[in-house]
């Protein structure tokens, strides 16, 4: 079994499922979201916004690919670029922090530690870029299809996801909390879970990567 995460681009765009492709809930506000479904193009307006975002601020997407099949994929960008998050009860979402507008691990592949590590790999690069935290809106409530929420449970990742990979809340809400990952965190990553994040993103040996043998992973992390 091999892993890697790459960023999205225009030439990976494609490998993120149909249904993502063709959804631009995130990146119009909803009337003009209603408007590109109507006209029946918003793969073209979800490439077109794809684009612009790397053109004038880098990389907004991450997707791992699990023996070169795409497993699981994330979006984020700064909250100028993403209209959709100002119509949340809880935003809007602080000037120091990128929006994670959202996370999906394809059901084939869950259980197998993707999401953190493309949340690990996000975390990295923003750091880089100076980028001082990530928030998310959650869905607390996610897997029921009530109608209001029918949209925006399949655009959504549930909240315990994101706090079960070191988010906060910082603004709570009976559905749509606002949760935040301070990067500062990021800066000390002992060297350990450094090294442990190499393996999984595919440096392992192919003795080691063999059913039911463990890499040896220097200390203890909790």
């Amino acid at each position: 079994m091999s892993r890697r995460v790459v960023n999205l681009t225009l030439d990976t765009l494609e490998d993120l499922p149909k249904s993502c492709r063709s959804c631009v809930f995130w990146e119009l506000d909803p009337v003009a979201a209603e408007r590109a479904c109507a006209a029946g193009d918003p793969g073209l307006e979800k490439e077109a916004w794809v684009s612009q975002t790397l053109l004038e601020w880098g990389s907004c997407g991450k997707i791992a690919y699990v023996d070169g099949m795409p497993a699981a994929f994330v979006l984020y960008a700064p909250p100028m670029y993403v209209p959709r998050g100002n119509a949340f009860p809880t935003s809007p979402v602080s000037p120091d922090a990128v929006q994670l507008m959202t996370a999906h691990v394809v059901a084939a592949f869950a259980g197998g530690g993707l999401g953190r590590v493309l949340i690990q790999s996000v975390a990295r690069d923003l750091t880089k870029r100076g980028v001082k935290a990530i928030e998310a809106f959650g869905d607390a409530k996610f897997g029921e299809h009530d109608a209001e929420a029918h949209q925006q449970n399949s655009c959504l990742a549930p909240a315990d996801f994101f706090l079960a990979v070191g988010f906060k809340t910082v603004r709570p809400h009976p559905r749509y909390p606002r949760l935040r990952m301070d990067l500062r965190t990021a800066l000390s990553w002992k060297s350990d879970v450094e090294y442990a994040l190499e393996k999984l993103l595919g440096s392992m040996s192919p003795e080691l990567l063999r059913p039911g043998v463990r890499p040896a992973v220097r200390g203890t992390t909790n």
